[in-house]
């Protein structure tokens, strides 16, 4: 991956999808900048950037909930992240094992 061609939004951030590696299941979205990337590209572990408390967070330092990096890649537009992990413990804060177990819309499947 290229981190030049990586497109901040006007707050210096991108999105971070993230995915656990092996089963492919989409466990949250975060947000980074240019230096939470750097942290998660060279430490092994994720780390965000917290807009509402305006400072950086490694997953799992405070809950021991840690998402261990496997990889990463950026979308052909350059404006979102897709980090791959291997989750330990739950990756929500609430303790779902995904952020995505809360609401389900309902949507109208469409067909081929």
């Amino acid at each position: 991956m290229s981190v030049d061609r990586v497109k901040y939004d006007a707050d210096g951030l991108v999105a971070a999808v993230i995915q656990q590696f092996d089963s492919r299941e989409v466990l949250m979205v975060g947000w980074m900048d240019a230096e939470a990337l750097n942290r998660t590209l060279t430490t092994g572990r994720v780390t965000f950037w917290s807009r509402s408390r305006q400072e950086y967070w490694r997953k799992g330092d405070t809950s021991g909930h840690i998402q261990l990096v496997k990889g990463a890649r950026l979308d052909c537009d350059g404006d979102t992240l897709l980090i791959e992990v291997d989750q330990i413990g739950a990756a929500c804060h609430t303790g779902d094992h995904t952020c995505f177990d809360a609401d389900d819309l309902h949507p109208v499947a469409g067909e081929r």
